[in-house]
């Protein structure tokens, strides 16, 4: 039996970080975001805002990194793990911003295929920015369609999770792993 892929995604101040962070709680093996990561690594190089400054260096370190993250969980034996965001969240920010990539990134998502994908959609009451994430709701909403798209694109269906609480959304996932 192999283990179960499972996404976490959505745009900025979906709350996936808090839910990811339930997830684990509840005793499961997860994989975080590493785009924070990566911004600090490049600010240590003497780059404030890589993403602005070279979308495409900085969405390949992204995409090496998430490929990293699924080839480790290759060797997990857990029935399930869970991804902070995927690779196609690479595409779909790229898309989103009309910059152009190779087509490897896409050859990389498909032969990197996921089980599950969960979508946390925009949610204006829990919308922040910070040094980070600079992204505006109105950028928010776009990112979402964009995410969305990218992972229909590849053939995913998506499960788009309820605006209720952390415990509540975590509940609701995990149900909707077991139905599935």
């Amino acid at each position: 039996m192999s283990t179960r892929k499972v996404v976490i995604a959505g745009g900025p101040s979906t709350g996936k970080t808090s839910v990811v962070h339930g997830i684990e709680k509840a005793g499961f093996k997860c994989f975080h975001e590493i785009s924070r990561e990566i911004t600090l690594q490049a600010r240590e190089e003497g780059i404030e805002q890589l993403f602005l400054t070279d979308p495409l260096l900085f969405s390949q370190r992204i995409l090496e990194g998430r490929k990293s993250q699924f080839i480790a969980s290759e060797s997990l034996t857990d029935p399930l793990v869970f991804f902070d965001r995927g690779l196609p969240d690479v595409v779909a920010y790229l898309d989103c911003f009309g910059t152009e990539y190779p087509k490897t990134f896409s050859e990389i998502c498909d032969a990197h295929p996921y089980d599950t994908i969960f979508l946390l959609p925009p949610w204006k009451e829990i919308h922040t920015s910070d040094n980070e994430r600079y992204e505006n709701y109105e950028e928010a909403l776009q990112i979402h369609d964009c995410l969305e798209k990218a992972y229909q694109s590849f053939g995913y269906t998506i499960i788009e999770v309820p605006k209720v609480s952390v415990d509540e959304r975590v509940a609701f996932i995990i149900e909707e792993l077991k139905l599935n």
